[in-house]
């Protein structure tokens, strides 16, 4: 009998792992956010995965509050004059579906063939708000991405990039050279990118490394100088949204974790300290 196949087979699975947290939240009567695609999107192999985490009920909260995040950093950005959305490594994400955002918006969905053939198979009867586009491409290869982002350079004015949910299985010269490469087209602007500290990455990967090891999904990006990092690369931090700050004002933080919240705000090294967060990145 040959082994079992493990759950997370690929990085794709990932993304149904985080959609099944999505559905989870939106089938709350007070949800902070509503995905009425996610349930559909996770399917049964995505609700399996999050079953599987260790501590499944206190770990949903960092998923949680990183979509709200984000969607209010997307929302802001719209708002201020962003025309064009580029979602690296979009997975299952359905914004364009069920945020309310401009018809003349330009959203720019990137990841590999097998993760977008899937979503467009669940959602070919639903219409996006915006213009949404597809890019099938593994953005490991750089002369590919290289050529897209000045192409999608060219096509805009004011872009706003997203990795949510990407950075940390990158290793911090991949994160250096996608900055870089994100740098260099003149229209986009700004870039939302989640992140944590070496705690945080150390804890993580204790809890759920096990689970992760055998698909190419480790986790390895988690920089000692935290948001700082960027700076040599051609951006700078201009807003850092903690994840257990949003959290706990969203009321989704476990008991345990409440009076963590409240210790003072920081933005800089973190270092064995748990931290992640949301930053908006500004080009220098």
């Amino acid at each position: 009998m040959g082994a079992k196949e493990p759950l997370i087979r690929n990085i794709s699975d990932t993304a149904r792992w985080v959609a099944a947290y999505r559905a989870r939240e939106t089938e709350r009567p007070n949800a902070v956010f509503r995905d009425p695609f996610a349930r559909r999107l996770a399917g049964d192999r995505g609700e399996e995965i999050a079953k599987s985490m260790p501590y499944t009920g206190s770990t949903e909260w960092p998923f949680v509050a990183r979509t709200y995040l984000y969607d209010e950093f997307v929302k802001s950005q719209v708002q201020k004059g962003a025309d064009m959305v580029i979602n690296l490594a979009a997975g299952l994400d359905a914004r364009p579906y069920r945020m309310d955002l401009p018809a003349s918006l330009k959203w720019i969905e990137v990841d590999l063939p097998g993760i977008l053939d899937y979503k467009e198979e669940i959602l070919a009867n639903e219409k996006p708000h915006c213009q949404l586009e597809r890019v099938r491409l593994n953005l490991s290869d750089v002369p590919a991405r290289q050529k897209l982002f000045a192409e999608l350079g060219a096509r805009s004015r004011n872009a706003l990039i997203m990795s949510e949910g990407l950075l940390i299985y990158l290793s911090p010269d991949e994160v250096g050279a996608l900055a870089m490469d994100l740098a260099a087209p003149p229209s986009f602007q700004n870039w939302l990118a989640d992140f944590g500290s070496p705690g945080l990455k150390e804890m993580l990967s204790k809890q759920m490394g096990e689970g992760l090891k055998h698909s190419g999904s480790e986790f390895k990006f988690a920089p000692a100088e935290g948001p700082p990092f960027f700076t040599r690369y051609g951006w700078k931090p201009s807003e850092i949204r903690s994840l257990i700050k949003a959290a706990s004002k969203l009321k989704r933080l476990p008991f345990f974790l409440r009076l963590m919240a409240m210790l003072p705000e920081s933005n800089g090294a973190q270092g064995n300290r748990p931290w992640s967060a949301v930053c908006l990145l500004t080009r220098q």
